[in-house]
């Protein structure tokens, strides 16, 4: 009998059914890249090398994200620093140099997102890039930088050096070459005296420039968490695993020395787990083991009679070569010592020593040393909730991107034509974040190779006598793919049938049944239940 009522009832709204038109657009071969570190720089590469024009957008004066202010990386321990092309080693600084010279690459620095709008295959991005008062003659000689009397800490160096108002990053290579000059020059013009290339460009302007793409990729990375008091972050001889490396590098404030208040450290600690794992944010990391294990071998290579404690809760070395690298670091004296996690830890200042207090497995774990290190967590970007705004994407309950399947579309959103690409997904290292770009590349090329896309046929459309614009299906569609619109003085609705994937949220939720879904009308879901014997 039940056979017999669906076959019924779908012969009923059969006799309904109207016919429904798919509709196909043009894509313009182009793609916006969010974000100028690692992934957005790999995304950037695969998707110009397969012939598509790409636009790279980064809010930083300079490419390349938190990772040109590595030291070494691991599991191969490989320095950063190395711009030769024939280096064996693994350096990223070549892909750098290939952004910057491809022909289908366009840089845009100082530069961030204003407004979004259209739909897959047909984006137009609005952008504002800020003045760099500085044009592409300079050479970077350094002689501006000489004569600016304006100084000011060091932000890449975490306040522990100075740099002028006219300035560079304090590694071995930047993209692009030309210096910048921040809010903080007074506009002396020292430095347009004294450059010969004429270079210095203080009437520079900000500007808005509209770019047509068909794909957008979201890069943006992540932020380090800021440690809360009970870590003692206030004391100079307590750091994060950043500055390490800024200290650790040879263009960091020390040129490469690790001191601290002007002596090498004898005893050094390293505590895991900090902004992760805790009440606050109850996720892993599941980087900052390994950043920690890679420090700590690091500082026992540097100096070899330093004594390295590293407490943790679980060393989570998942990756390929990890737990060889986790296994030669305990083999090279660094000692690793078990905490439990619901305890927490407590560092404070004593006899002019840091001391970290913490339970262990076996009773109260208690170390003085002369540096503590705090390997902090991955934390969602600052902006992430106005940029989703703009971009109509969602964040998962950790505050990062949320990808359209965790599984099957690790790199899609809910909105079709926009992408995920590295940290602003999920905390991960490098290899996975290559991995992952190169993934959203893919997906993008698979939509750029197409002339036309076809759009949903079963989409929703809003009957506008019966709309009165309250705007609750705005706040519902997962798709931002209906806005209010003026008609004859009047706010209604309107839906892009090319957004629309006809989920039927908006259609639920009018109050005054203005949403129409099509396949799935009044009339003919009523014609369903009357065929099998419903009231």
């Amino acid at each position: 009998q039940k056979a017999k009522d669906l076959v019924a009832a779908a012969v009923a709204k059969a006799r309904l059914l109207e016919p429904l038109e798919l509709r196909k657009v043009a894509v313009t071969p182009a793609a916006l890249v969010i974000g100028g570190g690692v992934a957005g720089i790999q995304t950037a590469l695969d998707i110009a090398n397969s012939g598509y024009k790409v636009h790279l957008i980064e809010r930083e004066p300079f490419l390349g994200g938190k990772f040109i202010l590595l030291d070494r990386t691991f599991p191969t321990f490989d320095c950063e620093n190395c711009d030769s092309l024939e280096c064996e080693m693994c350096s990223f600084i070549p892909k750098m140099i290939e952004v910057y010279n491809h022909p289908l690459i366009e840089i845009h620095t100082l530069a961030e997102l204003k407004e979004l709008e259209g739909y897959v295959g047909n984006f137009k991005a609005k952008i504002v890039k800020k003045p760099r008062f500085v044009n592409n003659r300079c050479v970077g000689c350094g002689k501006c930088i000489e004569v600016c009397p304006i100084e000011v800490d060091d932000e890449y160096n975490f306040g522990r050096s100075k740099r002028k108002a006219i300035y560079t990053i304090p590694a071995h290579f930047t993209i692009p070459y030309a210096y910048v000059i921040d809010e903080n020059c007074n506009k002396c013009g020292e430095c347009v005296d004294v450059c010969k290339f004429n270079a210095i460009a203080l009437e520079m302007k900000e500007e808005e420039i509209t770019l047509n793409v068909g794909a957008i990729v979201v890069a943006t990375g992540f932020e380090l968490y800021k440690p809360k008091p009970n870590y003692g972050y206030e004391c100079d001889e307590v750091i994060t695993t950043l500055e390490l490396e800024r200290l650790s590098s040879p263009f960091g404030p020390t040129n490469g020395r690790i001191v601290v208040n002007g002596k090498e450290p004898k005893k050094v600690v390293f505590v895991h787990c900090v902004g992760s794992r805790d009440e606050e944010n109850e996720r892993c990391s599941s980087v900052c083991c390994m950043i920690a294990v890679k420090q700590a071998y690091m500082l026992k290579n540097k100096i070899p009679d330093v004594e390295v404690v590293s407490i943790y809760t679980d060393m989570r070395t998942y990756g390929k070569g990890y737990e060889d690298f986790y296994n030669k670091a305990k083999e090279k004296g660094v000692i690793f010592k078990r905490r439990k996690l619901e305890e927490g830890v407590k560092v404070e200042k004593r006899n002019g020593r840091v001391v970290v207090k913490a339970v262990g497995e076996k009773g109260l774990i208690e170390e003085e040393a002369d540096l503590v290190v705090l390997s902090v967590g991955f934390m969602p970007n600052n902006d992430v909730v106005e940029l989703g705004r703009k971009l109509r994407i969602t964040q998962s309950g950790d505050g990062f991107y949320l990808e359209a399947h965790l599984k099957l579309r690790p790199v899609d959103t809910l909105t079709d034509g926009i992408f995920l690409a590295g940290c602003c997904q999920s905390p991960k290292d490098i290899p996975d974040t290559i991995a992952q770009a190169s993934a959203a590349a893919s997906r993008v090329c698979s939509l750029l190779s197409k002339y036309e896309i076809e759009t949903e046929a079963f989409t929703a459309f809003v009957v506008e006598d019966y709309c009165r614009g309250c705007g609750l299906c705005l706040e519902v569609c997962p798709y931002g793919a209906i806005s209010l619109v003026s008609k004859d003085e009047v706010q209604v609705a309107s839906i892009n049938e090319v957004l629309c994937k006809g989920c039927g949220t908006c259609n639920v939720t009018c109050p005054t049944r203005a949403i129409v879904q099509k396949g799935f009308t009044k009339e003919q879901i009523t014609s369903m239940i009357e065929a099998i014997g419903g009231d």
